[in-house]
Formats: C-alpha cells, sequence, structure tokens
C-alpha cells in the first residue's frame, strides 16, 4: 500500500484540475509511526529516500526530561499518557506524539521531540 503526498488535482472551488503527469516515487510517503506507551522499549530502522536511515520508535518506556529550573536532564521512567492536543483519542490509546504531555516519575512532562521521526523521546519538565 502506497501513502501519496502529492497534489490532489482539486482547486480551491472544488473543480477538478487537468491531469499533467502521473503520480511520481517522490511523492510516496509511510503510514504515521504510533509510538506507543509499553513494558520495554523497540526501535525500528527504516530506510528512506536517498539510502539514508531513519530511526522510529514504536514502544516507549523512558523519556529524557529537561528540567529548566535545574538545567539537568535526565532518563526517567514514563507511568501514563495524560492527554494529547493534536488528538484526543491517543491519550486513550496511550499513544505518544510531540506536545503529548505524560506523567513520569518527576511530574508532568510535554514531550518535545518527534518519536516517529528522531527516533528518541525528548521532554520538558511541567510541573512537579
Amino acid at each position: 500500500m502506497s501513502f501519496y503526498q502529492g497534489n490532489d488535482l482539486r482547486k480551491l472551488t472544488g473543480g477538478v484540475k487537468g491531469v499533467h503527469r502521473g503520480k511520481r516515487k517522490r511523492e510516496l510517503g509511510s503510514p504515521p509511526t504510533l509510538t506507543t506507551l509499553a513494558g520495554e522499549e523497540e526501535r525500528r530502522i527504516v530506510r528512506v529516500r536517498g539510502g539514508n536511515f531513519k530511526v522510529r520508535v514504536k514502544k516507549a518506556l523512558y523519556v529524557n526530561v529537561y528540567n529548566l529550573k535545574e538545567r539537568a536532564c535526565k532518563k526517567v521512567k514514563i507511568l501514563t499518557v495524560v492527554e494529547t492536543p493534536s488528538n484526543p483519542q491517543n491519550a486513550r490509546f496511550q499513544i505518544i506524539s510531540k506536545g503529548t504531555i505524560v506523567k513520569t516519575e518527576l511530574g508532568l512532562v510535554r514531550i518535545t521531540s518527534r518519536p516517529g521521526q528522531d527516533g528518541v523521546l525528548n521532554g520538558v519538565l511541567v510541573e512537579r
């Protein structure tokens, strides 16, 4: 199955644009990586365009938390997913993405990295 990320050949008014070419290889995408909270960590290495490699986090257990007051980082265990502003359903299914607020041993943490793109979970301490 392919994920097309090109132009949908529709005008802003809803009319159909003339077909001037077909789909191109560079316009292909991939399904989203739904990083979930789990008992153990799992990462996948995926080949992307240009022969490069991308690390995707499939299952996460720890997050690197940066504390602004102490100016220090700690690797902390995630307890639960509290809220996901981008999609409220993701909090119910324990899916972690950028902007998700998770409960950790230190307190509430907002995720600042993109786990499906970066391969790591980073966050900032929101409150204690």
